[in-house]
């Protein structure tokens, strides 16, 4: 585990590893995360044994506009609408899948993807960068405590026999909530979370 501090190279460092089919522990708008690209099955496999997952439960997915939503999930000008009154922000959202898309099947379970713009620059460079979508979940083993700072990830994550190829260091975080979870499948928006 390579541990480098948030900068603009560190852009660069990320955008390589996630390229290669790595996973890279990065500061988001809520918690640290793990990070990888949501189009290589290999690396989505890596982050759930990393965070000891079981594979039944889906990972969510950072894009970086609406745009890039709908080349993942069906929703109508309405839903268009919600969406863009909800991001940037700690709002993930469950939406109705496109027929063949070029995502992990990892990360979609009964035809839905639940997708998220992060309020964080940094992320949404690297998934323009990158040109597609990425994985992510919070930066801890399952069932275990989520921490603010990278010292008490690297203690936690170091006994998973798998670990994440890169941590981006920008400091403790301040505690905030996790995304609040909207299914958008149905008549109404319904607040999972």
């Amino acid at each position: 585990m390579r541990v480098i501090k948030l900068s603009e190279e560190a852009l660069l460092d990320a955008l390589e590893t996630v390229k290669q089919g790595g996973v890279v522990v990065c500061p988001t708008d809520t918690v640290y995360g793990l990070l990888a690209a949501a189009t290589n099955k290999k690396a989505v496999e890596k982050i759930f044994k990393i965070k000891k997952r079981p594979e039944s439960k889906t990972l969510p997915v950072f894009v970086d506009s609406v745009e890039m939503a709908a080349s993942l999930a069906v929703f109508d000008e309405k839903q268009k609408e919600f969406l863009e009154e909800s991001w940037p922000g700690a709002k993930t959202m469950i939406l109705k899948t496109k027929p063949k898309i070029k995502i992990s099947k990892l990360l979609i379970k009964d035809n839905t993807v639940a997708l998220r713009i992060p309020d964080y620059k940094f992320i949404t460079d690297l998934i323009f960068e990158l040109g597609n979508p990425l994985a992510q979940t919070s930066a801890n083993i399952s069932g275990k405590q989520t921490f603010y700072g990278v010292k008490e990830i690297i203690d936690q994550l170091s006994i998973s026999e798998v670990k994440p190829d890169l941590i981006i260091d920008a400091g403790d975080l301040p505690e905030r909530e996790a995304s609040k979870i909207i299914d958008l499948t149905g008549a109404k928006p319904l607040t999972i979370r």
